[in-house]
């Protein structure tokens, strides 16, 4: 009877564990905000990616205007807004709609050692390139031996 009973209790955890991760996808909440994560099904995606020159931040705003997007970088801290309205007209039926419309933003938390004065964004063919210098004295250095 024990045996039974555990099993039932497994099962029921699994089971608010997976309410759990579909809620927290479906608010955006999974993961942090760092270099490294994200949350899952966020508008807009983001890909990161760093080397030891820079940090290269991707995003991706099909659809959007990009006068219409507001990007800014306060300390470490790169935020990413705007607003994607619907292209379908009022009165039209609609069967689905899968694609992200509404105000969005996303703050994505970038490595200490940037240079906040060396910053470039690009758009291109729906996606947003920023592209982040890191601090001089930050980057590696070659040290030769005597």
């Amino acid at each position: 009877m024990l045996g039974f009973v555990s099993g039932i209790d497994r099962d029921l955890l699994r089971q608010f564990e997976r309410v759990s991760q579909q809620m927290e996808r479906m608010m955006g909440l999974r993961g942090a905000n760092g270099i490294r994560s994200g949350g899952v099904n966020a508008f807009p995606a983001v890909n990161l990616g760093a080397s030891p020159e820079q940090v290269d931040v991707y995003v991706f705003v099909a659809g959007m205007d990009a006068e219409k997007l507001d990007i800014s970088l306060q300390q470490n801290l790169l935020s990413i807004s705007g607003e994607r309205k619907a292209a379908l007209p009022e009165d039209a039926q609609v069967y689905r709609n899968e694609r992200f419309n509404g105000a969005f933003r996303r703050v994505v938390t970038l490595p200490e050692d940037i240079d906040p004065d060396q910053v470039n964004a690009s758009y291109r063919d729906g996606v947003l390139h920023i592209t982040v210098k890191r601090k001089e004295e930050a980057k590696p250095r070659q040290i030769q031996v005597n």
